[in-house]
């Protein structure tokens, strides 16, 4: 199937907006029936204010102790940040994630049990610098509610909607999507980010057949 990937300039999306507001500014002009509109997960947990400073957390003995077992390309290598995911997904919870990996990586060579087992909130967490100024200063939690908000989004513009947490790395994960999404394929297209994750500023992206 061929489609094309249509990144959308925005404003800086802040805690003061309303996302559908947004949406309704910059990507509603554009789009057409039969579009997807990708929303970058960062971006709506901005939009939710679900940001921290560091100085605003106190990471305790074991976000201390784990961290320095994560590596430092993650975001959980911050205790800082990993104390904001145990404060989310619980202390036990992160805790019993760490053992279990550890078991998993020495005796059966896997790796990633840790962000699988820890919740949603391990692998989504922007530790600071990880993110566009000025909120390069904050811990970023990942979005709440990410399949409320693609309803909303269908519900209001008549397109289907996902969210996507996507990187120049090759990485990406879909967190939710409306029915009409065909995921592999969102997969495949978001592989290559077209939306970017410098200061490209377009959270938003019409994947259009």
């Amino acid at each position: 199937m061929a489609v094309e990937a249509i990144p959308v300039k925005t404003k800086l999306v802040t805690p003061d907006d309303d996302l559908l507001e947004i949406i309704d500014t910059y990507a509603s002009p554009q789009l057409r029936e039969g579009d997807i509109l990708v929303v970058a997960e960062t971006v709506v947990a901005i939009s939710q204010g679900r940001m921290i400073r560091p100085e605003n957390i106190k990471p305790g003995k074991w976000a201390l102790f784990i961290s320095q077992f994560i590596s430092q390309n993650g975001s959980l290598s911050s205790p800082f940040a990993l104390q904001a995911v145990m404060n989310e997904e619980g202390t036990l919870r992160t805790v019993l994630a760490f053992m279990i990996s550890s078991l998993s990586r020495v005796f059966l060579r896997r790796q990633g049990d840790f962000y699988r087992l820890a919740g949603k909130q391990a692998a989504l967490v922007d530790d600071i610098t990880g993110t566009t100024p000025p909120f390069d200063k904050y811990i970023i939690l990942g979005p709440e509610n990410p399949e409320k908000v693609v309803a909303d989004i269908k519900k209001r513009f008549r397109v289907e909607a996902a969210i996507i947490d996507a990187n120049d790395l090759g990485s990406s994960e879909v967190l939710a999507a409306t029915k009409g999404v065909n995921i592999d394929l969102m997969l495949r297209i978001f592989k290559q980010n077209p939306a970017g994750n410098a200061d490209q500023q377009t959270p938003l992206v019409i994947v259009r057949k």
